[in-house]
């Protein structure tokens, strides 16, 4: 269910290098090979790592190695215990380094650094229920330089406002413009958060004003498109939208992680009368004399598994992950963003094939670069209207899908 986050392990596991150990000292800096990995197969002495990097390595455990294990979250090899080679299994993760054998694709391995499938599983699950329970997720409103605080929407129809607290301690990623994965985040620094960006924290609340002293933070910027679908090409896995506001075309590419959802009539009706009564200064941003379809749309959104955990793979429907919906988005009385993403996971499935002409869709995709399509994070067809109550909003007011949860550290 969970991938092991990359590069989280792999801090862990190069910070236990830094402890002083005979085999490695005596290697010279030319002759040192090392390689970090997942083990994918294990022969006699001969151990195959498929890298990070997705090549595969082979390693040959000398007689004399060193092998160890350490848990997942551990900076340096302080508890670490001897391990046998016959406990290594398919899925542990490994540090192999040692010298190249002349056949340069081989690692005569002095010293191995283990951490077991197990342990990194036991891990995830503690850091992924962290993050249900000590977690907010939406959009930045304003940044604080100077206090080094940031305002946060938490989204969705009832939004509220969190400030988040930061300091030297906070942990600080940022989402790469080509990729939804939380895998693929790098480490950030505050000043590249910025105004309607989409973060999640967590932390420790305060039980009077609801702000969190943030242990650790992850944010993104995402584009919010809204408008109508000009052509699809399935080949090539793409739809081409005609964008309301700047009114030109926008090709989105539609990926492995995509979510493509289509809104039933009632429910969209519903969210286009609270956002309509938004617009108008209604009480609890509902418009006066809100309709059925409107109080049904809430009612739903209060009804469906109430304490779904975030995880790993996919935007907010769940790009933490890979194959279901995003779970609880706040905690502590903060408005539950998570609701809309159950909401969302129930709704039909659609695909390229389903899009026509004409047809109008909300997306939250990446970025995107130079070089590539932004790739679509969460597509919602059937929001006719929503654009046509609220054309300048709709997208932004749904727009916390895109960010998910970490399905859970197995790092510091």
């Amino acid at each position: 269910m969970f991938q092991v986050k990359k590069s989280i392990l792999a801090a862990a596991l190069s910070a236990a290098l830094m402890v002083p150990a005979s085999s490695w000292a005596q290697q010279t800096a030319a002759s040192v090979a090392r390689s970090l990995g997942t083990v994918k197969s294990i022969s006699g002495n001969s151990v195959t790592l498929a890298t990070d990097s997705g090549t595969e390595v082979n390693v040959s455990i000398q007689p004399d190695a060193k092998l160890i294990r350490t848990a997942p979250g551990h900076k340096d090899l302080q508890g670490a215990t001897p391990v046998q080679l016959s406990e290594i299994q398919t899925g542990d993760r490994m540090l192999a380094r040692g010298i190249m054998a002349p056949d340069g694709k081989t690692i005569l391995a002095s010293s191995i650094i283990v951490m077991k499938r197990e342990d990194i599983a036991q891990k995830q699950q503690q850091e992924q229920e962290d993050w249900r329970k000590r977690g907010i997720a939406g959009v930045v409103k304003s940044v604080d330089l100077a206090t080094q605080t940031i305002t946060v929407s938490t989204g969705g129809l009832t939004a509220k406002t969190v400030a988040v607290h930061t300091s030297k301690s906070t942990i600080l990623r940022r989402y790469s413009p080509d990729s939804i994965k939380f895998d693929d985040a790098k480490p950030g620094n505050f000043e590249q958060i910025n105004s309607g960006d989409q973060l999640r924290a967590r932390g420790d609340r305060d039980a009077t004003s609801g702000d969190i002293a943030a242990d650790e933070i992850v944010s993104g910027t995402f584009r919010n498109i809204a408008g109508t679908v000009v052509s699809t090409d399935a080949a090539n896995n793409t739809v081409t939208i005609s964008d309301l506001l700047s009114k030109k075309p926008i090709t989105v590419k539609i990926g492995a992680d995509s979510q493509l959802h289509k809104i039933p009539q009632m429910m969209a009706m519903g969210i286009a009368a609270r956002l309509k009564g938004s617009a108008a200064g209604g009480p609890n941003g509902a418009a006066p004399g809100t309709s059925t379809p409107g109080r049904a749309a809430q009612q739903e959104s209060q009804r469906g598994p109430s304490e779904g955990g975030p995880s790993q793979g996919r935007p907010a429907t769940g790009a933490w992950q890979r194959g279901g919906a995003g779970g609880q988005w706040g905690g502590g009385g903060q408005a539950r963003s998570g609701d809309f993403q159950q909401m969302l996971a129930r709704m039909p499935a659609v695909t390229i094939a389903d899009l026509q002409k004409g047809d109008a869709v909300i997306v939250v995709a990446t970025e995107g670069s130079e070089t590539s399509q932004p790739t679509a994070i969460t597509l919602l067809s059937g929001v006719e209207p929503i654009l046509t109550a609220a054309p300048d909003q709709a997208a932004m007011s749904l727009s916390p899908w895109s960010l998910g949860a970490p399905s859970g550290d197995a790092g510091p």
